[in-house]
């Protein structure tokens, strides 16, 4: 059965908030909202980003509150630092317009293409590289064996809770729906450290990660250097271990991120509920402009990958059961041609890249993974593979016609 609503009339409704009922249809991308349930409006953080989800318990406001406190600690050396580490905070790098936002800080991967294979470069401490130090001797370099280099600057983390309540599912069935203009996208398969499951990752530039509590605890790792129970060893710098245990922080805990003796909760386990309870960009304001931007946005095939709305599962927690988000995004991993990192990560190639949310794009200047595009038409000029044929469109447009899907975007 084929829904009677036009296509851009439901996004806009969507947008605007207003509860709509699709039928399963093609044109609905295979991610109908569950049968016989009403939804209602898109998850709003009263107007300001960096606002907790609405419908939380006094028990997940303070869970959020105390993930915030964590995601803005200052971690010392007494606490685990290093010996090598990108920053001391989660909040220093995810900063921008708010704490949970993205950030202009780019880190470095590297490793080896050759002959067609990508070795990462393991026993030299690939892929990524920890650019500080707790002490100058153990600072790391790019080894002179890399031929790929790459940088990626911090994704914004709004409404990660949301995408984390997507099921596994709707990601495989948006890879099997029929698509325009050679466009494929595959799911990352990725075995969950936290549960030993095979799962969908979704998180990261390569959708490395699959759950929240996976992310936080690579991050607390690879970017702080803190060890925790799922990362119990601190990385080698460069791979060496002789000057791991010369300056590895000694008198500390193992793993260094303990539970505290009230909640039982580690500072992994409260960097995901914040994440996991963070709202996410308030949506923009329907108006005539955005309908028209909005219909060259799906003219140019543009949402064969920035699927404007996915919905989560059923879900325990009530701010997050049966919710539509506006991410903008098919959650896959696509053959991104030129525009890619040339790195191979999880279950993604060296020339796939996931599809990056749009939702709160308005916010995240510069775009693209390196931050190579300074204004969305350059981003828009960067896309290659999948999205050649899209790009060639908008190279064709009138400046008028341009302007107003720039206009669209940056209301995002």
């Amino acid at each position: 059965m084929k829904s009677s609503t036009p296509r851009s009339l439901v996004l806009l409704l969507t947008l605007m908030g207003v509860s709509v009922i699709v039928a399963q249809s093609p044109s609905n991308n295979g991610n109908p909202p569950p049968a016989h349930h009403h939804l209602g409006p898109p998850p709003r953080a009263g107007g300001r980003l960096g606002d907790p989800l609405p419908d939380l318990t006094q028990d997940q406001l303070n869970d959020f509150t105390n993930g915030l406190s964590q995601f803005e600690n200052v971690v010392g050396i007494e606490e685990g630092l290093g010996p090598i580490y990108n920053n001391t905070s989660c909040a220093n790098c995810h900063a921008t317009p708010v704490v949970g936002g993205s950030g202009t800080g780019l880190v470095t991967r590297f490793g080896r293409m050759e002959k067609g294979d990508f070795d990462p470069l393991t026993e030299l401490g690939g892929t990524l590289l920890e650019s500080q130090a707790i002490n100058p001797a153990v600072l790391e370099r790019i080894p002179p064996e890399a031929n790929v280099i790459a940088q990626r600057q911090t994704m914004p983390l709004f409404g990660s809770g949301l995408i984390e309540a997507v099921p596994d599912k709707t990601i495989k069935e948006l890879a099997q729906r029929k698509k325009a203009d050679g466009v494929l996208g595959r799911p990352a398969l990725i075995q969950d450290i936290t549960t030993d499951e095979l799962r969908v990752g979704r998180f990261g530039w390569k959708a490395q990660q699959a759950t929240l509590l996976a992310f936080s605890a690579d991050a607390y790792l690879n970017e702080i250097g803190v060890t925790n129970r799922y990362f119990p060893t601190d990385n080698a710098p460069n791979g060496n271990e002789q000057l791991l245990a010369e300056f590895e922080p000694q008198g500390l805990p193992t793993p260094q991120d303990q539970p505290d003796s009230v909640t039982g909760k580690a500072g992994i386990d409260r960097f995901a509920d914040f994440l996991r309870y963070l709202a996410p960009p308030p949506p923009p304001r329907a108006t005539g402009e955005m309908q028209t931007g909005l219909g060259i946005f799906t003219r140019l095939g543009c949402a064969e990958c920035h699927v404007p709305t996915l919905y989560t599962g059923p879900n325990k927690i009530q701010a997050l059961d049966r919710k539509p988000l506006t991410l903008w995004s098919d959650l896959l991993l696509h053959d991104m041609g030129s525009l890619n990192d040339g790195i191979a990560q999880g279950d993604a190639l060296p020339n796939e890249m996931k599809t990056a949310p749009l939702w709160g794009l308005r916010h995240s200047a510069p775009y693209l993974h390196d931050g190579r595009a300074p204004t969305i038409a350059d981003a828009i000029d960067g896309h290659d593979g999948e999205a050649a044929i899209s790009r060639d469109r908008f190279d064709k447009l009138s400046t008028a016609q341009q302007k107003q899907l720039i206009d669209f975007l940056n209301s995002l």
